[in-house]
């Protein structure tokens, strides 16, 4: 009998060293875990619960079911003209199989190393493969829209259309106008393609998306590039002035033609004017000196105009005894 209580005082320790041991676990909400036992990868699991496990035998192994993000740090990466960029990119990623993860990488920070020596091997080999237009623009709008520009304000709207068979647009001139094939967000598929060759096979990992978070131009490129945007703006500046020249050129040629019509109307009115006076003159003097009273009153009117011209300017008159002074004595 005593025997007897021994054995299941023994089996009731044991049950309850094994319930101390925890057999039970719980799986949350966005996890996932793979059992190990002793040291072999025994199952996988998924969903949710209340799970359960062989103490001292079974470890879980817990890893998170959720979109992670990895984060880069800017590298300066050379582009396909031998210009150096610094390229910053973000990533999302998850853990698709814990059972490759975990026989792979086992860590999150394993992985984490890992996925970022992957992305910035891919981020290297796409922009030194690409110009440099290709990383930094997503679109064609600055090539269309070369050739005009728009001055405007709230009370003023001008267009200017830029002769660029004279002068040269930006676009033509300047290799960042030219027009992209790919651009920054193509880039980021190649970049995810790349990065994601064989990745979930190998590692367990799903890659989801890599944006672009950042293009900075190093210093030298920089001056490069400030360089470009002073002669572009000059260049312009020049086209607006040019526009300008042209403009106040024909205005003036419409001015001086116009200056030229009126002054020529009014010289042809003035000399108008001018011929009937002096035809209206002609007839005067014609009548005065027809004879009769008419001569005689001329005569005797033109007489006195010059007396009182001439008499005050005289110092002393020694005689009047003379022609000229005729009308003194006598009206005849």
């Amino acid at each position: 009998m005593k025997k007897i209580y021994t054995t299941l005082i023994v089996i009731a320790a044991i049950i309850i060293g094994l319930f101390l041991a925890g057999p039970f676990f719980v799986i949350n909400e966005g996890e996932q875990a793979v059992i190990i036992q002793l040291g072999t990868l025994k199952r996988v699991i998924t969903d949710a619960g209340l799970k359960l496990k062989i103490p001292f035998i079974d470890e879980v192994v817990r890893y998170p079911k959720k979109i992670m993000a990895w984060s880069g740090t800017p590298e300066l990466i050379p582009t396909a003209e031998g210009q150096y960029i610094f390229v910053d990119v973000v990533a999302r990623w998850r853990i698709s199989d814990p059972s490759t993860f975990y026989k792979s990488l086992k860590t999150e920070a394993t992985a984490i190393d890992r996925l970022g020596r992957i992305i910035e091997s891919s981020v290297r080999t796409v922009v030194a493969e690409n110009p440099l237009i290709e990383s930094v623009r997503n679109s064609n709008i600055i090539t269309e829209r070369a050739g005009t520009q728009v001055l405007g304000g709230d009370d003023i709207d001008i267009t200017v259309d830029i002769n660029v068979e004279e002068i040269g647009s930006p676009a033509q001139n300047e290799s960042n106008h030219r027009p992209i094939t790919k651009g920054r967000r193509q880039l980021a598929q190649l970049i995810l393609a790349r990065s994601s060759q064989d990745l979930e096979k190998e590692f367990g990992i799903e890659l989801i998306d890599i944006v672009t978070r950042q293009i900075s131009y190093s210093a030298q490129l920089t001056q490069s590039v400030y360089a470009r945007m002073i002669r572009e703006r000059n260049q312009l500046a020049m086209a607006y002035r040019s526009d300008g020249e042209g403009r106040k050129a024909e205005w003036m040629g419409k001015m001086n033609r116009e200056k030229e019509t009126v002054l020529s109307g009014a010289y042809e009115q003035s000399q108008t004017i001018m011929g009937r006076a002096d035809a209206e003159a002609a007839r005067i003097y014609s009548l005065a000196y027809s004879g009769g009273d008419r001569a005689n009153f001329y005569s005797f009117w033109r007489a006195i105009e010059s007396y009182r011209q001439t008499m005050p300017k005289f110092d002393k008159t020694l005689t009047t005894d003379m022609e000229y002074f005729r009308y003194l004595y006598s009206p005849r």
